[in-house]
């Protein structure tokens, strides 16, 4: 028996993710909601001045609970680095304070990123002297609020934003719209 029921399924990220990867997800959809359909999603990444990040030293911060318990070694702001063509990206361990220090002892997978682990008092001191002591030409920061706002950061800062796209011809509204029209022709809903 099917203990994950599903009409559909979408596979999200999968213009970065590995290929092997996807087919997996692939699988497990089958496996669980077989009769799900099954769509690919993008999640293109953009930054609102491209041309500050080639050619420089960028340090890259992430949202924190991505890398920490989501067991990524990287996020949404590395890939925007190196999409938009970054000389280097600046490995933050070395400067390193408090609850950020301690993150990349407990989680020894993160990468050379900076993740923001949490917004009390200590956490934002910790991570505005961790970036403010990198030497960096650029920082690039993909958390869920504009880190900007809450932290004084002494270099050009620019925050990571991304996009839903469908990856094939037959995208998430056409499935949705098709979803809909049959509950409606079944009378199951009324609009």
């Amino acid at each position: 028996t099917n203990l994950l029921m599903a009409d559909l399924a979408i596979i999200n990220k999968v213009d970065t993710a590995n290929p092997a990867d996807v087919e997996a997800l692939r699988e497990t959809v089958r496996k669980h909601a077989p009769g799900a359909e099954i769509l690919l999603a993008e999640s293109p990444v953009s930054v609102d001045d491209p041309g500050a990040v080639r050619g420089k030293r960028v340090l890259v911060v992430e949202d924190g609970p991505t890398l920490t318990h989501g067991g990524m070694s990287f996020g949404a702001a590395r890939i925007a680095a190196e999409k938009y063509g970054a000389a280097q990206i600046v490995d933050p361990r070395c400067c390193a304070v408090g609850s950020i220090a301690e993150a990349y002892r407990n989680y020894a997978h993160i990468g050379p990123v900076l993740p923001a682990m949490g917004y009390s008092a200590s956490q934002v001191r910790d991570l505005e002297r961790t970036i403010n002591a990198a030497d960096c030409d650029v920082v690039l920061y993909a958390t869920p609020i504009q880190l900007s706002r809450l932290v004084s950061i002494n270099k050009p800062a620019f925050r990571v934003g991304y996009d839903y796209r469908d990856h094939d011809a037959r995208g998430l509204k056409d499935a949705l719209l098709d979803r809909l029209t049959l509950l409606r022709e079944s009378g199951k809903i009324q609009f």
